[in-house]
Parts: structure tokens; sequence; C-alpha cells
């Protein structure tokens, strides 16, 4: 790292917290199944959004969104197909009781309350309606459902229900001209484009990540080969030194990660609230800076090597260079411009630049010393997800993780801590979204294969890193096939990604014969050739054999 010696602890620590998010990967929902209110006969739909385009005096205006009920026939899925039909205002009100006028086919908008949805539906049938579009009392969209004991549900009309905003907006209008709408849900389409990007930004970023972590130990081991080779104390000095800028995770360390991270969901289900999400815009744009500029000076020191390796001191961050210092003023202002127009359309496209930065950076600063920590790590990961996904429904009556993930309890479109991709070519729009841990987790096990590949001198067939990246592509896609089959519901992707990537190493290396190597060592036995028995055998490295040469 560039700043200082606290760096990798630091960045520990962002693994820790951005990996709290480690498991979901998202769409959004446009049908929806729900066990509590079972199809009966006559009310069977699923409950899916329903746009409501408007026009105000033969001119395209607003659209709105609902969701279609359990009961009536169901929506026309193709917009030239539906039927552009006048709106009018029930008299009375909540339709609960015959309108005062004949409707003509006109499309009735109703205010929700004083009977069921069905009797309204029924009532507007009965006066003529073509459809019935319901005003909620409350901001959310409710499920129009029936009773268990109605037998009577001849219902031949569509009934669409509004939140309690976009109703009044819709009243509003018909006090300024002719209303007009247009029902209608359109499916989306059978390969979200924003899922193939998205794959591949996830095996990319390990990819560039892992060859950047390999790259930099080797590097570290032929630096040690100098120094060994120069003598004794040279080697000691070496080892007492340690490996510098460099975090190994223990199995300590990977156990407790199941707690912490735990701990950082619920405060954050429980303290979600706009004051909080800044909170977390500043401790993302924080770390986006850090491994944004870790990144650059990387790049940059190859053709500015005199800059990179020249260093001034600095209060707090100790030994910069003065690469780092050219760098980093660049790093902060893209982070505040991100932070400040983060609402904005392409603003997707700041916040993965620091997203993907921070990540790369932190595989290759963190690392897993060998096979039966990183086990432990992506089991544990693995359970974490599945829980707070899935299970924590049981206590907390909905997903804590996907509440979270999208930023339910705000204004804000999601927390930072995530990669995102508008999803350009679906109707629906939205962003299809994978969470840091996601790509983090397997990341440095992945890591870990190469960096063993290069020291074992592997080809790229017979080693284990090819096929660690293949099981990863492959547990990520299935994670895109569950997400569609489930109709959107957001997916623990954890749950499809380590059997497969970890499943896959584990497999490899009993068949080969090294899995208790890697399990234990982590690394191959490697002969120190410029070392020779006549010499005094104490000092020699603890990772390679001395010879007899």
């Amino acid at each position: 790292m560039a700043m200082g010696s606290s760096s990798p602890e630091v960045a520990a620590a962002l693994l820790l917290v951005m990996a709290a998010l480690a498991g979901v990967a998202a769409g959004g929902d446009i049908v929806h199944q729900d066990d509590e209110a079972p199809k009966i006969p006559g009310c069977s739909n699923d409950f899916v959004l329903v746009k409501v385009q408007t026009w105000v005096n033969n001119r395209e205006d607003g659209e709105f969104v609902g969701v279609g009920a359990r009961f009536g026939p169901t929506i026309e899925s193709k917009e030239k197909h539906a039927n552009r039909t006048a709106l009018l205002l029930a008299d009375p009100i909540d339709c609960c009781t015959l309108p005062t006028a004949k409707l003509g086919g006109a499309v009735l908008l109703v205010q929700r309350g004083n009977c069921k949805f069905t009797t309204k539906a029924k009532v507007a049938e009965a006066a003529g309606a073509s459809a019935i579009i319901i005003i909620n009392h409350v901001h959310e969209l409710y499920k129009m459902v029936c009773d268990r004991n109605e037998t009577d549900l001849d219902i031949n009309i569509p009934a669409v229900l509004l939140p309690k905003d976009a109703g009044n907006d819709l009243q509003k209008l018909l006090e300024s001209g002719k209303v007009s709408v247009q029902l209608y849900s359109p499916d989306r389409p059978l390969v979200d484009t924003a899922e193939v990007f998205l794959w591949l930004m996830a095996v990319g970023t390990i990819l560039c990540a892992s060859y950047w972590s390999a790259w930099s130990a080797r590097e570290a081991v032929i630096e040690q080969e100098k120094l060994l080779k120069d003598g004794h104390e040279s080697s000691l000095n070496f080892e007492a030194g340690g490996s510098s800028g460099m975090v190994d995770i223990n199995m300590t360390s990977a156990i407790l990660f199941v707690v912490v991270a735990s701990l950082f969901l619920i405060m954050l289900y429980k303290l979600m609230s706009h004051w909080f999400v800044e909170l977390l815009v500043v401790i993302f744009c924080i770390g986006g800076v850090e491994g944004l500029q870790t990144c650059l000076v990387a790049l940059l020191s190859r053709w500015f090597k005199p800059a990179a390796e020249s260093f001034v001191k600095v209060p707090f961050f100790g030994a910069v260079s003065y690469l780092t210092l050219a760098v980093c003023p660049f790093c902060i202002v893209f982070a505040v411009i991100w932070a400040v127009y983060r609402r904005m359309t392409y603003a997707w496209i700041g916040q993965d630049i620091l997203g993907i930065a921070l990540i790369v950076t932190v595989i290759q600063i963190v690392r897993i010393p060998n096979l039966k920590v990183g086990s432990v790590l992506l089991s544990c990961s693995f359970l974490y997800d599945i829980f707070w996904v899935f299970i924590s429904k049981m206590w907390f009556h909905e997903s804590v993780m996907i509440v979270v993930a999208r930023g339910d309890k705000t204004d804000e479109d999601g927390v930072p801590m995530l990669l995102k991709i508008p999803r350009m070519f679906d109707p629906w729009g939205g962003f299809s979204i994978i969470g840091f841990g996601d790509i983090l987790l397997p990341g440095l096990l992945i890591a870990f294969a190469l960096r063993y590949d290069w020291a074992a001198k592997k080809t790229l067939q017979s080693g284990y890193f090819l096929w660690s990246m293949v099981a990863y592509g492959s547990g990520l896609m299935i994670t895109y096939v569950a997400l569609n089959l489930m109709d959107g519901h957001g997916q623990p992707a954890l749950l499809y990604i380590v059997p497969f990537t970890l499943g896959t190493f584990i497999a490899l290396g009993s068949k080969r014969g090294e899995l208790r190597n890697l399990w234990t060592r982590g690394q191959p036995e490697r002969v120190c050739t410029h070392m020779h028995m006549h010499m005094n055998p104490s000092p020699k490295h603890p990772n390679c054999d001395v010879s007899s040469s």
C-alpha cells in the first residue's frame, strides 16, 4: 500500500464491512407469490406489477405503477394490444354501491375503504366499467386478495391498486381535462443484459485482482531470494521484517467474520435512515479513494518510476510516494463528485469504479494462507448468506439482507456497497445488483489458487486457478438462472458460488494428491538451491528445504 503501515489493517476492516452485504444478487420483482394468500377458484392470478400510462386531452402524460389483483382476468402484457380507455372518477367515490351514471366501458377510479375489493370490482363491472383502479390509503402497495369463504368470484374486469401518492396524482389529472389510461403488465426479457455485464464485471474483477496478488507474491519471493543469497544476516533481517503491506487471514478471524458481519448487518437494518446512509456513503468513499489510488499508483508506477520510488513523510500517513501525492487529489475529487451526484442516472458508473478498485485492492492485500482457512471463511460465509437472506424472515418477517441491500427504509436506491448496472432493455427499468462479498470472498480463494500455481510452476491447465475461475463463473451463472426462475426475488449468491468454487478446489486437490499440502502449508515444497548442507541450517527459510548440492 502507498499510505503508511496501518493501511493493511484498515483494508482488513473494510473487508468485514463491505462483505456484510455478502450475498445478495437481485433484480426487480414483477411477479409475486404469496403463501399467506393462497389461490382459490376465481381468485388465482399471480400478483403482477401493472403500468398505468396516462393521456390528458390526448397528450401523453405520466406513467404510474400499481399491482394487479388476485381476481379478475389477467392483464394484457403487450403495450400494443392494451386498450386506451377513458378514465372516470367514481360517484360515490368508494364504489361500494352502484354509480349514479352508466360508465360505457370507461376505467373507474375509486378510493379504497368501506367494502371489499371484490365488491368494488363487481359494482364497477355491473355499471359498465372495463377496469377498476383503486387508490390505496397508504403509500405502499397492497395485495388485493379474496376471502377464503368467497364463492361468487365471477369477475370479468381487471383491478389495479395504486399507492396513495400515485393515486392522488392521477385523481388531480382528472381536474385538468379529459384523461384516458392504458393498463398493461409487460414481461421481462428472457435474458437480462445487465446480468450478463455484471457477470463479466465480477469475473473480470477477480481475474485482475488474482493476477495482481500473484504478481506481488512472486516479486516478494524474488526479493526474498536476493536477500537470502546476500548472506545469513540479510536473511534474518528479511524474516524479521515479514511481508510488508499484506494481511493473512487466520482461523480465528475467519470464524469471527460471521459474528462481526452479522452485527454490522443488524445495525444497518435497525439504523437504516437518511443520516445512516450518508454515513455509509462517507465510509464507502474513504475505502473507494484508498482503493482507486492504490490501483492507479500501481498502474502508473511503470511509467513514473522515479516518482513512485521517491518518498516524503506525511503526518499520520507516514512515508508517501510523490506519485501517490499526485494521484490522491484526483481520487478524492472523483469520490466527492460521485457522492454529490450519486442520485443521477449515470452515477452507477462512478459507484462501480470505486467499488471494483476497492475489491481489487483488498484481494491484493488480504490473503488466505492455506485451503483450511479458505474453507472455513467460505463455509461460514455460505451459512451467513443463507441465514440473512432466507431464515431471517422467521424473526424479522422480511429478508434482512435484501431490505438492507435495496435501502427499503430510505429514499436512496440501495446502499453503496454494491455493484449495479441498469436494466437498459427491460421495460420495468431498475438495476441488477451484486454484493461486494459475492466477489471478495471467492476472490480471496481464487487469488490463493493462482499464487499456489505460480509458486509450484504449474501450467494453466494443470493448476487450480483456471478451474476455480470456471467454477466461480458457473456458480454465479447459476445464481442468475435461479434469480430469473424466482421471478426476480433476491438470491443468496454464495449459496451457489461456494459449493462450485470450494468444491472444485478440494476435489482437484484430492485427485492430484496435493490436498494435505494445500490444506496445511498452502504453498509447494521449494528447495533453496543457494544453500548447502555444510552451512549452518538454522537460518533456513521455513518455506523451503535445504539442498545438499
